[in-house]
């Protein structure tokens, strides 16, 4: 069966503050906290579409700091959402919250664990104190450690979050950030480059010229390192980008966003893949085996891969096979 989430936007509601590249309700487009009662009627509305479907879902409490809200709230749409994973089990699989890294203990997680919670993420952003620091996120990277632990200890999948290109930020610490991410034994991770917003703090930082996040390749080049690092070690990479979006549109001053970003950068994987193959095998002419989801990826864009290859003095032939991420032949 198709797994999936079904998404709840809490838009900033419960965060202690307010971080540097943060506007949630326009990243969202959420526009206020929904209501118990709300987010009884979605989930009433959705569970016939996911039963006919085929499809399961996780009940998504995403956009704020779920575990900072008022205590109150938070328990009532817990209890809505463990009345539906209790009653349409095949539909409603589980239950999963993102929230802050300072915002999880002991007593919290016992109240996720009564209610049926099943994986908690945590928007860490980056294990650079310097960054964090400069960015307004009013944490450490041991809080990302401290709570990465508590979590695992309490059964619960662990899911962490990073962005790219934030004010002070350097590849090399996204690279060691991906790989305190796997250390910690992380179960999902989110890549998000970093999107400049107007109204935030990194907007007006990027207006007066002091601010200047990574170029659109130098993004591409790290993401595309970063999902081969986290792919190694068996650890999905379930966002790259933010949701396409037409506030995110009309309010982006700077940084990297576009709508198929996964797509390009795994293109970007695919080239570096065909190329050390292709050495390793010598000649000029090759067939690529691989499964047809992965042929236009395979190419790239507007055939990038494929020019960049032939000017190196290789051409080849995708050719789809089931299954099959890739298989080179030298004719």
């Amino acid at each position: 069966m198709k797994q999936t989430n079904l998404s709840i936007f809490i838009p900033h509601y419960g965060c202690p503050n307010r971080c540097s590249f943060c506007d949630q309700r326009y990243i969202s487009g959420a526009k206020h906290p929904p209501t118990p009662k709300e987010v009884r009627a979605l989930l009433d509305k959705q569970q016939p579409v996911l039963k006919e479907r085929g499809i399961s879902a996780e009940i998504a409490f995403f956009g704020g700091s779920f575990t900072a809200i008022d205590r109150e709230y938070m328990t009532a749409l817990l209890e809505t959402a463990a009345y539906f994973t209790e009653k349409y089990p095949e539909e409603y699989c589980g239950i999963r919250c993102s929230t802050r890294p300072d915002c999880i203990d002991e007593e919290i997680l016992g109240i996720l664990k009564k209610y049926g919670m099943t994986a908690i993420e945590l928007g860490a952003q980056s294990m650079n104190d310097e960054v964090l620091r400069l960015n307004d996120r009013g944490h450490t990277a041991e809080d990302v450690r401290k709570a990465s632990r508590l979590i695992k200890e309490w059964g619960f999948s662990l899911g962490l979050q990073m962005m790219t290109g934030l004010y002070g930020d350097k590849r090399e610490y996204c690279i060691e950030t991906a790989e305190e991410f796997i250390a910690l034994g992380a179960d999902t991770v989110r890549v998000y480059p970093t999107v400049i917003l107007k109204g935030t703090r990194l907007g007006e930082l990027f207006s007066e010229g002091k601010y200047e996040s990574f170029s659109f390749e130098e993004t591409v080049d790290l993401c595309a390192e970063l999902l081969k690092m986290f792919g190694n070690n068996g650890i999905p990479v379930i966002r790259l980008g933010l949701h396409a979006s037409r506030e995110v549109e009309e309010k982006m001053l700077g940084g990297v966003y576009h709508p198929a970003l996964r797509e390009i950068v795994e293109s970007r994987v695919f080239y570096g893949e065909l190329l050390a193959e292709f050495r390793r095998l010598g000649g000029s002419d090759f067939i690529v085996y691989t499964d047809g989801r992965n042929i236009s990826k395979l190419y790239g864009q507007k055939r990038e891969n494929a020019v960049k290859l032939s000017a190196q003095g290789y051409r080849f032939k995708a050719v789809p096979e089931r299954g099959m991420h890739l298989r080179i032949e030298k004719i």
